[in-house]
């Protein structure tokens, strides 16, 4: 470990690169006052704090509609409160299913029963189990009772379908059990139901989540052999949110869908196991050796059925209506209180939830206390921070995306960004978000310090790149690479309705990488396994709250606000050159994948004893017209250029500001379709989106990218011009931003 810190620093030190400390959207003279301030936020930022609040808040479990989850939310208002924010609480009456039965048992050929249930540690008495801990479950799972033979299914996303397939292996009126990983967990019974499964099992297999990755807890920090990962099932890349709501908010006089409308809900029943609970099942299940990539680490051969094993699975749940109390707090600002910098972050977890997501919360708490602090002084800030803590988060960002559709016309107006964050550990900074903060973000990157190296958060992230590049040349683009790059946003977390259904420009902010993780969602994510092994002095609590914190005060303090328009043009530009490069390899693959069928020479299976099913032929790969969204690109690309020039030689306008930033602001707006996207139109944004089959991860240019995946030709020729239109609108936008600029 000591050498490869000294190795990451003596990169770092030999090939950083001289950088005045210039601020983005902030004069000189303004740009020296921010700085100073800065200094005394960070003075105020306390571990302590963090770690009395985190112990406090995860003394119970604290789901959403639990008593200590509404006693944490008046603690944390008053709290906010005493720090002099203007904090209230708005709730939304949501629907949220809790366990009522829950049966697993192997009937053939042997007799098994599973535990379903994770049992107290003696090392760890903040673990302990009581009457509110919820128990081990999938959320949104139907209710239903069946028996059926079970179906090995890798993670059971469709590829792995396909495989199966190729094998003559259906899962219609099958069981199947899959692993975590690969994809977000609801993806996979919503695959299982398409194909017609009619019962989903989920397991955390040792490989990827238990001893294989280390010691398992109390000794270690990976999940413990009957560690079981609980977590929604909704569909949300249909749309978040409740399902019974959808577009408006869970309030009294909301018309309700029946369980039955709503979209998003599975139809099958569902249940998360643990390892200790799977492999008694794998262990006997027949069928073909499972390929060697689909193979885990319990110490069992893998077989992929179907039978002889045969599984009961009865699932019930209460489905009641229960209040998400949402945190809001204000600080208004001094010249321009209707712009809003809003942050976040959600306090609801499935249990004690340490890590996930308090260690996130208690860091923006610190933050909105040390603002509370600078506030007493006589400073305030010129545009209103929104310091929010959002409630059932857990089961489909819930409170966030009632809240966002209740002020969406009035969010719209007003919020110039939001600022996520969802949990936080130690190791490396982390970013995603809209691409035109990619130099703000840069730029608080390199004035917040790493507490375990000395250096700078955006040089210890240039080394470690440097240090795992696979070759020599990647090793030197990694250090000649000045700026943060931003990941695209899927979803996963409360920034979904702000900037997917709204258009809100937006930030997802954590650090990790070097903690001893594996008791995600499990009874084990506690206090003490969160001080063992994850943050033990919360040094990166306070690396979370510096970021964030400053990120939100350079956003609320700057005379222009600092959009990159230049840097979101390259980086759509680098979206369309995937996306034109999936349609050529599909083409050159389809020709030859069709070539083999037609010669007999597609590769059998490896195992003689497979009945092997080669594919039918698809339809070659036409051509698509791209012509009008390389054309919006170019007018996008002039525009920005024009307007970074302008910002560069007038970085202050004397006139027209409050227009100016407003232009700003609402730019990503213009990204957002009308319609929707192809059969979930909630998702509305045209660069970024969850994929429809990868759940939390992006898929840029989605309405593009996906309509190719799925062969659907004549639907991706409309996205392409879905796309080209929101781009063209955008770059209207950043030309009248240049226009204000001309003025003198």
């Amino acid at each position: 470990m000591k050498q490869s810190l000294v190795l990451l620093m003596a990169l770092a030190m030999g090939y950083a690169y001289a950088q005045p400390k210039v601020i983005t959207g902030f004069s000189r003279e303004n740009a020296e006052a921010q700085l100073k301030l800065e200094e005394k936020f960070d003075a105020q930022i306390k571990a302590e704090n963090m770690d009395q609040w985190l112990k406090k808040m995860t003394l119970r479990p604290h789901h959403v509609g639990s008593a200590y989850g509404k006693a944490n939310a008046e603690f944390m208002r008053d709290l906010l409160r005493s720090w002099g924010w203007e904090a209230e609480i708005e709730s939304y009456q949501i629907l949220f299913p809790t366990p009522k039965v829950r049966v697993l048992e192997m009937t053939a050929p042997t007799k098994f029963v599973a535990k379903l249930a994770e049992p107290p540690l003696k090392e760890d008495p903040t673990a302990a189990i009581g009457s509110d801990q919820l128990p081990v479950y999938n959320a949104w799972s139907a209710d239903g009772d069946v028996t059926a033979e079970l179906v090995f299914v890798n993670y059971g996303v469709p590829d792995d379908y396909e495989r199966l397939e190729r094998m003559g292996i259906d899962v219609k009126g099958k069981i199947v059990i899959a692993k975590y990983g690969g994809s977000w967990r609801g993806i996979k019974p919503k695959v299982a139901q398409e194909r017609g499964a009619i019962g989903c099992l989920i397991y955390s297999d040792p490989q990827e989540d238990g001893y294989v990755q280390g010691d398992v807890y109390p000794k270690g920090g990976f999940r413990p052999k009957d560690g079981a990962q609980r977590g929604s099932v909704m569909d949300m890349p249909i749309y978040p949110g409740d399902p019974l709501t959808p577009n408006e908010p869970s309030i009294e006089g909301t018309k309700r869908l029946s369980r039955s409308e709503a979209t998003n809900l599975i139809k099958i029943p569902v249940l998360p196991i643990s390892y200790g609970d799977a492999q008694p099942l794998l262990a006997v299940l027949g069928g073909p050796v499972a390929p060697g990539p689909w193979r885990g680490g319990l110490p069992i051969t893998y077989h992929i059925g179907p039978g002889p094993v045969k599984v009961h699975l009865k699932v019930e749940s209460n489905w009641t209506t229960v209040n998400a109390m949402n945190v809001i707090a204000k600080m208004k600002g001094s010249e321009r209180p209707d712009e809003w910098i809003i942050r976040g972050n959600h306090h609801d977890g499935w249990n004690n939830g340490a890590a996930d997501p308090l260690s996130g919360m208690v860091a923006e708490l610190e933050e909105a206390r040390a603002i509370g602090e600078l506030v007493k002084t006589g400073w305030r800030p010129k545009r209103t921070l929104v310091y929010c803590a959002w409630d059932a988060e857990e089961p489909g960002l819930m409170g966030s995306t009632e809240w966002v559709e209740h002020h969406a016309q009035e969010l719209q107006a007003k919020a110039v960004a939001y600022i996520n964050s969802d949990g936080n550990g130690r190791g490396f900074l982390g970013v995603g978000g809209s691409h035109t903060f990619e130099v703000l973000m840069t730029e608080v990157a390199r004035d917040v310090t790493d507490p375990e190296t000395g250096i700078s958060v955006l040089e210890r992230g240039r080394a470690r790149a440097a240090v795992s590049a696979p070759n020599a040349k990647a090793k030197k683009d990694a250090l000649a690479r000045r700026g943060l790059t931003l990941g695209a946003l899927g979803s996963g977390s409360d920034y979904t309705p702000f900037i997917q259904h709204l258009g809100i420009p937006s930030l997802n902010i954590g650090y990790g990488g070097e903690g001893g993780g594996g008791v995600y969602h499990s009874n084990y994510d506690t206090y003490d396994h969160y001080k063992r092994f994850v943050d033990p002095k919360m040094d990166y609590g306070v690396a979370l709250a510096k970021t964030a914190g400053r990120t939100a005060l350079r956003l609320a303090n700057a005379d222009v606000l600092p959009f990159d328009f230049k840097g979101f043009h390259r980086t759509v530009s680098g979206y369309l050159t995937e996306v034109t490069g999936l349609l050529e390899s599909m083409r050159e693959a389809t020709e030859v994948e069709n070539q083999l069928i037609r010669e007999n020479r597609y590769l059998q299976a490896s195992d003689p004893t497979v009945k092997f099913i080669p594919p039918t032929p698809e339809d070659a790969v036409p051509f698509l017209n791209f012509s009008s969204l390389q054309n919006a690109l170019t007018a996008l690309e002039k525009s920005a250029n024009q307007y970074a020039e302008l910002a560069a030689a007038n970085p202050r306008p004397n006139t027209n500001i409050h227009q100016l930033n407003q232009l700003l602001y609402q730019a990503e707006q213009k990204l957002i379709s009308g319609s929707g996207l192809p059969r979930r139109p909630w998702f509305r944004h045209t660069i970024y989106a969850p994929g429809f089959y990868t759940g939390y991860g992006v898929k840029t240019l989605p309405g593009i990218r996906e309509a190719i995946e799925q062969r659907n030709w004549k639907e991706a020729q409309e996205q392409i011009e879905i796309a080209a239109g929101t781009l063209r609108e955008y770059a209207k936008q950043v030309d009248a931003a240049s226009k204000i600029l001309m003025m003198r």
